[in-house]
């Protein structure tokens, strides 16, 4: 038997010692990351629950706004009135510790109403100049029929949803985080509405569409509603672990060749870099980078809604629509034709293909 030498005996213990320090890393890792999955499923779970205790179905717009809200960002709900948008918005605010706001766009509205104005005070004899704060500064904001107000009033919100902060004359207010704006709006072909500019679609997350109920949820909706009793929400969420969870899906790692995929649907999304005949022809605008990182967001979102610590292609296939509908804009041939946003992108996802030739 060879007897190594020393130094080559202590290199190698130094070397096994290594792989086994990463390897208990990596098995710590691992483990604290299935934590972290099932920490935020828990939360999720019982955030679904409290709120199914007053919305009937719906499953999937309340995951939307969940989603939105675990990314830090906004969501826009659109459907006809009487479909309990306002009640869903609500509702989750309920479900949430969080300070809540309301505020009822009207056509008459300015953009004091929103975000506060400068008042004279009058304390002690000596008149002084002071800035009240309007419903802008809450936690979550419901913007109720969004699209009554007038374009002015609409871009007062700018600033606040994508900088989380409002600037008043000379000075900036700083919004208490987190911050989500929850918008309702009725559809354009509605009496009284205004479309919303570009600027302030882009910032929203999703843009939500509300269905009709069906006939069972029509049922248990009379059943709650036409009653004596009556059922509220109960708070399950704290402001702090609404922020950890924030954190934790921004730590969620996204495979290279995903990430690619999401970059190849968004370019084509745009006619001059697409390859797909229906934008080439009906689409003016493809979506901005706004819509690749909401891609992204949502599907780590959904990754860890389904127990998985990494997003898939399936789950950027799930998240894309809700994510571009209000970002790909149509030319005036896709509206004169009828045709749908929606059924551009899903010809986009369902024919893309998911690694690069």
């Amino acid at each position: 038997m060879i007897a190594l030498p020393k130094h080559r005996v202590e290199r190698d213990k130094d070397i096994m010692a290594d792989k086994d320090k990463k390897a208990d890393v990596a098995k710590a890792s691992g483990e604290s990351g299935r934590e972290e999955v099932a920490r935020f499923q828990k939360i999720i779970g019982a955030l679904r629950e409290e709120v199914g205790k007053v919305i009937v179905g719906n499953r999937e717009i309340v995951d939307g706004v969940l989603t939105c809200m675990m990314a830090g960002s906004h969501a826009l709900l659109e459907g006809v009135p009487g479909l309990g948008k306002t009640l869903l918005v609500r509702t989750i605010a309920d479900a949430l510790s969080l300070d809540f706001a309301r505020i009822q766009f009207t056509p008459d509205m300015m953009p004091a109403d929103i975000i506060g104005t400068t008042v004279i005070s009058d304390e002690g004899g000596k008149r002084d100049m002071s800035f009240r704060k309007g419903p802008i500064f809450a936690n979550v904001v419901l913007a109720d029929e969004i699209n009554r107000a007038t374009p002015k009033t609409q871009s007062a919100l700018l600033e606040a949803m994508q900088e989380q902060r409002v600037t008043v004359s000379t000075r900036t207010y700083e919004l208490d985080k987190p911050f989500f704006v929850l918008a309702t709006q009725n559809p354009l072909e509605s009496e009284g509405t205004y479309p919303l500019p570009e600027a302030q679609l882009d910032r929203f997350f999703f843009k939500l569409h509300v269905p009709f109920p069906g006939r069972e949820e029509l049922h248990q909706i009379l059943n709650r509603t036409t009653g004596t009793e009556s059922t509220r929400a109960g708070a399950t969420a704290s402001k702090e672990q609404i922020l950890e969870l924030q954190t934790l899906v921004r730590d969620v790692p996204v495979a290279h060749h995903v990430q690619d995929y999401v970059v190849r649907l968004l370019q084509s999304t745009h006619p001059e870099a697409t390859t797909f005949d229906a934008v080439k022809r009906f689409v003016k605008f493809g979506s901005s980078p706004r819509g690749a990182q909401a891609i992204i967001l949502g599907a780590k979102v959904r990754a860890l809604m389904e127990g998985r610590y990494a997003p898939g292609i399936e789950d950027v296939k799930f998240v894309a629509l809700p994510a571009l509908r209000h970002r790909v804009l149509l030319n005036f041939e896709g509206e004169a034709e009828g045709i749908k946003t929606d059924e551009v992108i899903k010809n986009i996802t369902k024919n893309l293909p998911e690694t690069a030739k």
